[in-house]
């Protein structure tokens, strides 16, 4: 690594002061189909009609590209978390607002999350028990899950560590979409506001 010298960009402030916002990582973690990937999503949608610049990384999405190379296994969830943080930590670091979608099961996973991103990190705990999100099915994972067909699927075959000490906890099954979005929405007008 001695052969290798990062260069220097343009600094945080400035950046921040351009985009008229401050850089944050919202870290949702939960079950499948707890809600992540909905209310990033219209996190995102009113974050940008308040002319804020946001960047969704969905661990779906991600598994398709840049995370096509890797399996469900407790090593290769820590390479996805690894690299998704380390991707996040180069948004927020110019500004953007990242709303990261990720089942993150485990401590571990969010401790490493939190590691690599230090105070952009918000860990949003998207709470649904295994039963709710099992009679939603939204991709029919737990049907597959129940048939064998999905391996290391989390809550079945490999446990959720609910996290400890979460920044904000959206209970799905007592909250409608539209209320965990704002719910959100005032923990980033709470914690980071406009620069």
């Amino acid at each position: 690594m001695s052969n290798i010298h990062p260069h220097a960009t343009l600094p945080r402030h400035d950046k921040e002061k351009l985009l008229g916002q401050r850089g944050i990582v919202l870290w949702f973690c939960g079950l499948s189909g707890s809600g992540k990937s909905t209310i990033a999503s219209g996190v995102e949608q009113v974050l940008h009609d308040q002319g804020r610049f946001t960047v969704r990384l969905d661990g779906d999405n991600l598994r398709t590209g840049l995370n096509a190379n890797l399996s469900f296994s407790d090593e290769d969830r820590l390479e996805n978390i690894r690299r998704t943080a380390e991707i996040a930590k180069i948004l927020a670091s110019n500004g953007v607002i990242v709303l990261c979608s990720l089942i993150t099961p485990r401590g571990i996973h969010r401790d490493l999350a939190r590691g690599i991103l230090g105070e952009d990190f918000a860990e949003i705990h998207v709470k649904a028990s295994f039963e709710a999100c099992e009679k939603r099915d939204v991709k029919g994972l737990y049907a597959k899950a129940a048939k064998g067909e999905v391996a290391h699927f989390t809550g079945r075959d490999s446990s959720f560590e609910e996290p400890l000490d979460p920044d904000l906890v959206l209970d799905t099954e007592r909250l409608s979409i539209a209320d965990a979005v704002s719910e959100v929405i005032g923990f980033v007008e709470g914690k980071k506001g406009r620069a």
